[in-house]
């Protein structure tokens, strides 16, 4: 049995085939097309006749990709929505996508902010306003909106009215119409978490694409009995239908397939991670396997969202950085790059443009292209081009630590070469084999995650008794999302308190982690 593993980058597509085992068998890289379709076949085509397995003992496949980010920067194949708020009076002050962009707010046809919603220990603020609702949606439907986006205040609490308000509107707008409800998708604060779910009902459309091409694309390569999932932002892997009702939780999940692979591939557990590409270098800290979370509001084509997302921090440094000496003979290094075209501008494959690779070559730390076209260049310059990188990456460590002692470091990424070999802040620096595809690895090693989050009072009910029920709940959250039942184990536990809320009120957070079954 085999798993494939395809992760579609901005400069380049990654795909790879491990074994039942988990070892690698074969990995290659391709360049990213326009249409993504191309350079996904080409991958695939490349790696499966580099393996020569067969085809029919592929039985998972799993895909890594970035469309819904881009749809979002690029206001590209966003689909017109309908919004419906269920917090009057309390939240009337501030009205849905109050600081959005025009360019992307120009999505909702419509919005409504109607009588319900609940305090944050559950007691009801307003009973569910149905006749308001009602005819929100009959008014969506005349000017023929296929998705709604539905919030309540502390819904993630209590989501009593959100889902009387999606069973309302596919009564009156059809089973066919894609509702989105925020208790599913975000976290605490009500505006960043409806935004998030106003994203999630904008790109249905986008989802039906890549989930439908993907599986067309397999199909059309002769990989039939291939189970296939998509990879999400917190490192775990989701179903196709899942996909498809929550595509927003894909975005980012580049960053997090990195780190992912980067944990497997050096058999460590917890380290910094630095993914270095052919524009950019990410940066994620992996803990007990898992990378971190942020615990703020991630600003997602500049608007504010509270999903999950992994901790990330991207410096403009990549293997096609350009290189510049000025006038007082500083050497700066980025932030802007040649990105896919390296094979064409940079000097080592006969361009004109001094990149970091043309560094890294010049100095001896990797074979690549003609290393006569760059023997010209000054040792000093090169020198202290590497400096300026090292410089660059140093800092981006030192922000991603949480203490002042030293952390392990595992380097990945195709851009990793022009990296030096010691950093400050490092205990060690590792880079595993494999690690240019270290982010396909980690779609295809991806396992199948559950999360409880709630306010809980300890007035009300013990401690102990309420964290166990909620290890208990994460735990059938991930097996509902097709996780063995035997390999899950919690991963993750916050329980903090909350000052500023009445009585013992402490936020309770589980993350529960298994394997994916194998078929």
């Amino acid at each position: 049995m085999y798993k494939l593993g395809i992760d579609v980058g901005g400069t380049n597509t990654d795909a790879v085939l491990i074994d039942e085992n988990l070892n690698v068998v074969a990995d290659i890289k391709c360049p990213t097309t326009g249409d993504i379709y191309d350079g996904i076949l080409a991958a695939l085509r490349t790696v499966l006749a580099q393996s020569g397995v067969d085809r029919s003992q592929i039985k998972q496949a799993m895909l890594g990709t970035t469309q819904c980010t881009n749809a979002i920067v690029e206001r590209k194949n966003l689909a017109p929505i309908g919004i419906l708020r269920i917090g009057a009076p309390a939240t009337l002050g501030i009205p849905p996508m109050v600081d959005w962009a025009e360019d992307i707010s120009r999505i909702a046809v419509g919005s409504a902010v109607i009588g319900g919603g609940f305090e944050y220990d559950g007691k009801q603020l307003a009973p569910f306003d149905a006749e308001a609702a009602k005819k929100f949606f009959l008014e969506m439907k005349e000017k023929g909106v296929k998705s709604i986006a539905i919030s309540c205040v502390f819904s993630t609490v209590r989501n009593d009215h959100e889902l009387e308000a999606a069973a309302l509107c596919r009564e009156v707008m059809g089973e066919d119409v894609h509702v989105s409800i925020s208790s599913e998708i975000g976290s605490m604060g009500l505006i960043e978490r409806e935004n998030a779910t106003i994203l999630n009902a904008a790109l249905w459309k986008v989802a039906e694409r890549f989930t439908e091409g993907f599986a067309q694309s397999l199909a059309d390569e002769g990989i039939t009995n291939a189970d296939v999932y998509l990879s999400q932002n917190d490192g775990t892997l989701m179903t196709m239908e899942h996909a498809r009702r929550y595509p927003i939780l894909t975005v980012a999940c580049g960053p997090t397939n990195s780190i992912r692979g980067a944990s497997y591939l050096s058999s460590l557990q917890n380290a910094i991670v630095i993914d270095v590409g052919g524009t950019t270098t990410d940066l994620g800290v992996i803990q007990n396997g898992f990378p971190r979370e942020s615990s703020v509001a991630v600003t997602i084509g500049g608007v504010r969202t509270n999903f999950r997302m992994p901790d990330v921090v991207s410096i403009g440094l990549g293997g096609g950085s350009i290189v510049r000496e000025h006038a007082d003979g500083s050497v700066t290094v980025g932030p802007d790059s040649v990105g896919y075209e390296i094979t064409k501008k940079a000097l080592v494959f006969g361009g004109d443009v001094l990149t970091a690779t043309d560094i890294a070559v010049r100095l001896g730390m990797v074979e690549l292209g003609d290393a006569s076209k760059v023997a010209h260049i000054p040792e000093e310059l090169a020198k202290k081009a590497l400096a300026a990188i090292g410089t660059l990456v140093e800092d981006a460590i030192d922000s991603m630590k949480v203490s002042s002692a030293d952390s392990d470091v595992i380097l990945v990424g195709g851009g990793s070469i022009v990296l030096p070999e010691k950093l400050a802040g490092a205990a060690a620096v590792v880079k595993p084999d494999h690690f240019g595809c270290a982010n396909a690895i980690g779609s295809a090693i991806s396992k199948v995650s559950g999360t409880f989050e709630k306010l809980i009072n300890y007035d009300e009910i013990p401690r102990d008794k309420a964290l166990e029920q909620a290890k208990a709940e994460a735990v059938d959250l991930a097996v509902a999302a097709g996780a063995i039942r035997e390999t899950v184990e919690i991963i993750e536990v916050e329980d903090v308190p909350l000052a500023y809320y009445a009585g013992n009120t402490n936020r309770v957070k589980i993350k529960a982690a298994g394997d994916l079954a194998a078929t």
